[in-house]
């Protein structure tokens, strides 16, 4: 069963262990700057926000990409980067509607989180619960209910 990455800003309270951990996952060193997820500090709405790829259904960034660098794993699911391909033009980082492929100045190419082949490291070290790893039905429920709860939320301030 696909599973999907679930973000829950309500839960994160901006430690940025997900990114810390990643970065030492993939480059083997504590590097905000070489992390693929990141926390975002949303002020006009007091809220902390984990952004990482959303491994679009149809991601304009493999649309973008001149050298067919970026493709879908049929393992994961999740749009990765072949860095033998990327000549580092930055296409997909224009386009991406949510702004998580970056640049490394170091290995010259762009990076992004691939989902760490379906055991995303950020989660295991996300104490606060705002990462989960869910099958993708559990995933719909879990997102219908934080709906129902914003939904409700906003009803009740109609109220007042």
């Amino acid at each position: 069963m696909k599973k999907i990455l679930m973000i829950d800003p309500d839960n994160c309270v901006g430690c940025r262990q997900c990114a810390l951990s990643c970065s030492f996952n993939k480059e083997h060193l504590f590097s905000l700057a070489k992390a693929r997820i990141t926390t975002l500090w949303a002020y006009k709405i007091d809220m902390n926000v984990p952004m990482m790829c959303q491994h679009c259904e149809k991601p304009l960034c493999m649309d973008v990409c001149p050298m067919g660098a970026i493709s879908r794993s049929e393992e994961s699911g999740a749009i990765i980067i072949d860095p033998d391909r990327c000549i580092g033009c930055r296409m997909c980082m224009v386009v991406c509607p949510f702004g998580t492929v970056t640049w490394d100045e170091d290995t010259k190419c762009m990076i992004k989180c691939d989902l760490c082949d379906s055991d995303p490291e950020c989660v295991k070290h996300c104490l606060y619960g705002a990462l989960t790893w869910l099958p993708a039905d559990e995933a719909a429920i879990s997102r219908r209910q934080l709906g129902a709860g914003y939904l409700a939320e906003a009803l009740i301030k109609l109220k007042e």
